[in-house]
């Protein structure tokens, strides 16, 4: 089966110890490695990563004179309780308003904020008014979806369906002119589409409703790191020897359950042999997968030997995960005001109450939900757009020329400036391409519930007859109310950490906070 690969480096300290392997080096596997390297049971611990960076979902690479987070992009919730802003504040990653006792204070319900400008297709902008009353609308109404949770039957299956019966009840009594309405009603399709970006979904008919409250939202108002997210997963990887995480080492297959040895701990079993594409393997007692719920779905039937028990295969197909990307695009000069923070774009033939059959190629750039302006210098000026769901995934296949000029197009037409400099470059994620992601973040589909979450997360084996925790799974889709999110993450890498450490060693205090 290949040569075994657990020889000398760091490791190894005097005393045997229990072998861990984590499989994947994001912020929730860097997170558990750095939890067990201060507890002396885990001498010998390795982290194998398939890319040739740590990091996983947060990236932030330099790009048209600044940085560019291809990944991540805010702390959501940034107050205490919330680790990723507790460690940003620790490393002073974040600026001194973001730290303020205020800024922790806001509760924004989880919403987006107001667009500084909203351009409609037919090359006019929207009154600010009509925009902050349809998004006060659309806000209510996803806060009533948030209820379910409570206990109350939810009366649709997606939130989606909801919204839009919700909605279209409202609208029977609107009494605007044909316009007016239209206009409302393609507000109203933009800010689903918002929210497909924030629940990393297609479409919100696929986020299930009763459980959709179950997401916890932290006060606190979200923030960016000026110097790039991963400054955050540099720390960490920082405290961690330099010879701990193995790069470009993807794993084929986890055969777990077994009994396998190697020549250089004679005597010794191992329940666990990590099997590597490369032909590489690793015997250990533990393994800790925190690969992305999407590399599962597609390596669901293959990545374990003996498979999963069906239930936990199961819960892999029907928990949801989705694609979000986004495009940055350079200009030469900003056509945008002074101050502008982020441009809503509205299509005025769109509505959330119409289904409009059509090519992707044809409309893929409707689902883009606006472009946020970065921090600019006097010769860069950046725009950050978003797009989830099919169209996102449709976009990664187009040339970076195809893209440009689409999104030139559309700012042309709704600016109603047909003479609008095309913006010098473009620059964009492809999150759904990424063999070790295959999308984004994940979602309680409809069919699932957060009970899938707490069943994903469980260790393997489950009946407690075997060899104890052999597999362990971390990541955001393993976070019962953070999912989606790196402080989800971070703690889920805590949290099977601490499990390993509580089975060493029953009354080792645990540290920090166990959300």
């Amino acid at each position: 089966m290949g040569a075994m690969e657990w020889s000398g480096g760091q490791a190894e300290r005097p005393g045997r110890g229990r072998r861990v392997l984590v499989v994947g080096g994001g912020i929730a596997g860097l997170g558990a490695a750095q939890r067990l390297r201060a507890h002396r049971a885990f001498s010998q611990l390795r982290v194998l990563e398939a890319t040739a960076r740590a990091g996983g979902r947060i990236r932030s690479e330099r790009g048209f004179g600044g940085v560019l987070e291809l990944g991540a992009h805010w702390i959501h919730g940034p107050s205490r309780g919330n680790p990723v802003f507790e460690l940003a504040a620790e490393h002073r990653l974040l600026r001194e308003k973001d730290l303020s006792e205020e800024n922790q204070r806001m509760e924004t319900g989880g919403h987006v904020g107001l667009p500084s400008v909203t351009y409609a297709s037919s090359g006019v902008s929207v009154s600010r008014e009509l925009v902050a009353e349809t998004a006060s609308l659309f806000h209510s109404l996803i806060d009533q979806a948030r209820e379910f949770v409570r206990g109350a039957a939810a009366p649709a299956p997606s939130v989606g369906e909801y919204v839009r019966g919700a909605l279209r009840a409202l609208a029977a009594g609107w009494t605007d002119r044909e316009d007016a309405r239209r206009l409302r009603l393609a507000l109203m399709h933009n800010f689903l589409n918002v929210e497909c970006c924030v629940s990393g979904t297609h479409s919100m008919d696929l986020v299930a409703l009763a459980p959709f409250g179950e997401y916890t939202v932290l006060p606190g108002l979200d923030c960016t790191f000026p110097g790039g997210y991963q400054g955050l997963t540099n720390h960490i990887m920082a405290s961690l020897p330099e010879d701990m995480i193995i790069f470009n080492k993807p794993v084929k297959t986890i055969h777990w359950n077994g009994s396998f040895q190697e020549a250089a701990s004679p005597g010794e079993t191992f329940p666990v042999l990590v099997e590597c594409e490369d032909g590489g393997c690793f015997p250990v007692h533990h393994v800790i997968v925190t690969v992305p719920l999407g590399f599962l779905k597609e390596h669901v039937d293959t990545f374990f030997e003996p498979p999963l028990p069906t239930e936990k295969a199961d819960v892999i197909r029907k928990l949801g995960f989705g694609t979000n990307n986004k495009i940055f695009l350079e200009f030469e000069e900003p056509f945008w005001e002074p101050g502008c923070q982020h441009i809503q774009v509205v299509w005025e033939d769109m509505s959330p109450l119409e289904d409009v059959a059509s090519q992707l190629q044809d409309v893929w750039f409707k689902k883009l939900i606006g472009f946020w302006v970065l921090p600019s210098s006097e010769s860069v000026h950046v725009l950050c757009g978003f797009i989830a769901g099919l169209e996102s995934e449709f976009m990664e296949t187009l040339t970076d020329e195809e893209v440009l000029l689409s999104l030139t197009q559309v700012l042309r037409r709704v600016t109603g400036n047909a003479r609008l400099p095309a913006p010098r470059s473009v620059l964009r994620s492809r999150w759904h391409s990424a063999p070790y992601t295959r999308g984004s973040y994940s979602y309680v589909a409809v069919g699932s519930t957060g009970e899938d979450i707490d069943r994903l997360a469980r260790p393997l084996p489950e009946d407690g007859a075997e060899a104890q925790l052999q597999i362990l799974f971390a990541g955001e889709a393993t976070h019962r109310t953070f999912y989606s999110t790196t402080h989800g993450a971070l703690l889920s890498g805590w949290r099977e950490a601490d499990r390993l450490i509580a089975l060493q060693d029953p009354q080792a205090q645990q540290p920090g906070p166990q959300l």
